[in-house]
């Protein structure tokens, strides 16, 4: 079958239509422009995307351009940790600029406009030209500078050149139109004094361009053939295109600017000044900390540049801002270390369990699959002992019918071992479980229902794990206006364990990523030592999060209006079986976009609705995935779990299609 033709998002329609118009292909050529006053994050990835998409899908150069115009934030550390992010992400620039090697043709321009009496210093305080700009409903008036004589404004830009006059005693104006609607079109600034040091040009220069008057006349210079921007750019459209009609060469080709809707994500913040103020206060570690959705704190928590353009591909490329859930980016980063993640065992909260009829001393090495989603992952050998470590939570004296793990008198299976079956406890003298003692068998062939993960104590390896969880408790912090966003910060966002690993993991590397079965995803930190293992963390096996919101009732669906037209006219369980029944033909962006619509349909389902199709046929496994995902929202919600739902799983872990044993592990 052929492979399905997506449709042009309205950025390539753009280009479409002028390539069709007459633009030669060969003069295609983009730019990524960050200014370096801080590191990129995760909002970022979609710009860095579609800039060097574009570059890909049209096999044009892109230029990474620093907008290197305020020397009082920039430096170049930041310089260089935007080279590692965009180079980490997977993308290769053509050529590495920087808006400072334009300063003198800048500068020259801005003489050139002053001949021509299209600029003029300006010498008002700051609050007078606020106050003579008016408002968007009232138009500004003339100050009293702006008729000076083209000779005065040439020696007063000259004497600001040279140093000769304090920063904020003057600056050079754009000679526009002081009555203009737009309000950005009202004289403005080109150049201000700044007595400061540059990271590149040292103290050759105390005026600095405005990024306004810089961008277009640097994407000009660099032939830039679309300069995509972010919405908030869209009135700044029109001085772009003054500015360039000032000196453009009719030879030469005009850049357009078009504006994209930025990427928004839930429970974190995107202003580069709000997340200098958290490395700052001491309130996160660095620009790097795992709970910072920096590029760089994504890739030391474990994010993969598969997961983070995946992410950025699913958002897909919009006209207008919206905001995104963050559990969409962590659905990626789930979806793609399930496919590539060895599996390891790990326990976080150890309790001792003792085999009592496993002789002392002996050990075995058994078998572990690395991988069950990669047949070429093989196999590694594990230690058995005796004495086990397992998850306190895995274990309870008494327990009802659903409770599938281990409890007095009930049989689990160890991973990769045996059954064990639990007789009886040791506990310390305030009544805390301190041993569980067991007996095992070698009959492996019998079915129980619960699979526990384990490491054997007398092999196991001490580490420090740092379980991270959202850094603001608020959706969006920065956006309550009479609240500050640091009251909004989770006081419980890391979590530091000391854990037991398996011996596979002693030679573990900085940055590997594995899977601690049962558990979640964790990668090695920096902080690692030879004597010291530290893992972060990454993302759970299931969204824990959506536990902690109030649970809706299922049956709310049933009190709404019927007549209200935004509501879907069919039952949504049909909505789910429909979309069940193309699933597995779906390319994966689109499997994507139909799992988080299932997820969404599911919260107005009920259990009577879904059970039924426990029993779809082998053959209709796509509604089967769709079951598995509209039941993990209910068990989400306080579902609780009967033989029908464990039956149901069970049957799923051991089916022949990936996708659905896949769906039915994060259950």
């Amino acid at each position: 079958m052929s492979e399905e033709k997506k449709p042009l998002n309205f950025l390539e329609q753009i280009i479409e239509e002028d390539l069709a118009n007459g633009l030669p292909k060969s003069k295609l050529r983009f730019r990524f422009p960050p200014e370096p006053n801080g590191y990129l994050h995760i909002g970022h990835t979609k710009a860095i995307g579609i800039s060097f998409g574009l570059g890909e899908k049209y096999n044009a150069p892109v230029n990474l351009r620093f907008d290197d115009t305020n020397p009082a934030k920039e430096e170049q550390e930041y310089v260089d940790a935007i080279k590692e992010d965009v180079a980490w992400l997977g993308y290769k620039w053509d050529k590495e600029l920087f808006s400072s090697d334009y300063f003198q043709q800048l500068y020259e321009w801005a003489v050139l406009f002053i001949k021509e009496g299209k600029a003029y210093v300006d010498s008002q305080s700051s609050e007078a030209m606020a106050e003579q700009k008016g408002t968007p409903t009232q138009p500004g008036v003339d100050g009293p500078y702006r008729n000076r004589s083209v000779a005065e404004n040439l020696d007063l830009f000259e004497r600001m050149k040279q140093g000769e006059f304090e920063e904020g005693s003057h600056i050079l104006r754009a000679k526009i139109d002081m009555q203009h609607p737009n309000m950005l079109m009202r004289d403005p600034i080109m150049y201000r004094i700044l007595k400061k040091h540059h990271h590149r040009t040292g103290n050759v220069w105390c005026i600095y361009p405005m990024y306004d008057w810089t961008h277009g006349e640097s994407d000009y210079i660099e032939q830039i053939s679309h300069s995509l921007c972010s919405l908030e750019f869209k009135p700044h459209r029109e001085l772009y295109d003054w500015f360039l009609e000032q000196i453009i060469d009719k030879d030469k080709l005009k850049p357009k600017q078009r504006e994209f809707a930025r990427l928004n994500l839930s429970y974190t913040i995107m202003s580069k000044r709000k997340l200098l103020k958290l490395v700052e206060d001491k309130i996160v570690t660095g620009w790097d900390d795992p709970r910072m959705p920096t590029i760089s704190g994504l890739r030391r928590r474990g994010y993969t540049p598969n997961s983070l353009r995946k992410f950025v591909e699913t958002v897909g490329v919009a006209k207008r801002d919206n905001v995104i859930e963050v559990s969409l980016l962590e659905f990626c980063i789930r979806e793609d270390l399930n496919k590539t993640a060895p599996r390891v065992m790990a326990v976080l909260d150890p309790v001792k369990l003792v085999i009592t009829n496993y002789s002392e001393g002996k050990e075995e090495w058994l078998d572990a699959e690395n991988n069950q989603e990669d047949d070429s992952a093989g196999y590694r050998k594990v230690p058995f002992s005796r004495e086990l470590y397992i998850e306190k939570e895995d274990f309870k004296e008494e327990a009802g019918n659903n409770f599938f793990r281990l409890k007095l008198g009930g049989e689990v299976r160890l991973k990769n071992a045996y059954i064990i079956k639990a007789e009886n406890v040791l506990k310390d003298s305030n009544g805390n479980i301190i041993e569980i003692h067991c007996t095992y068998s070698e009959d492996t062939s019998k079915k129980v229902k619960g699979t526990l993960h384990w490491v054997s104590i007398k092999h196991a390896i001490k580490a420090e794990v740092r379980e991270y969880d959202r850094l603001f408790m608020d959706e969006a912090p920065d956006s309550h206006s009479d609240k500050d966003f640091m009251e909004f910060l989770n006081p419980n966002s890391l979590k530091i364990v000391d854990a037991f690993v398996e011996p596979s993991l002693k030679e573990a590397k900085v940055g590997e990523r594995f899977q601690f079965q049962r558990i979640g995803y964790f990668s090695v930190d920096k902080d690692s030592t030879e004597a010291k293992l530290v893992f972060n963390k990454t993302v759970g096996l299931r969204d824990s999060w959506e536990k902690q919101k109030p649970v809706e009732n299922t049956n709310n669906h049933q009190n709404k209006p019927q007549n209200n037209p935004s509501q879907p006219q069919r039952k949504a369980i049909d909505v789910i079986q429909q979309l069940g029944k193309k699933y597995t033909n779906l390319p994966e962006e689109k499997q994507l976009k139909a799992k988080a619509e299932i997820q969404e349909l599911a919260k107005e389902v009920t259990y009577e609705e879904l059970q039924p199709l426990f029993n779809t046929v082998a053959k209709k496994v796509g509604t089967r995935i769709a079951v598995m995902i509209a039941l993990d929202v209910l068990l989400k919600k306080g579902l609780k779990t009967n033989s029908e739902i464990n039956e149901f799983i069970a049957n799923a872990l051991e089916d022949e299609n990936a996708l659905l044993r896949a769906e039915a592990q994060l259950v």
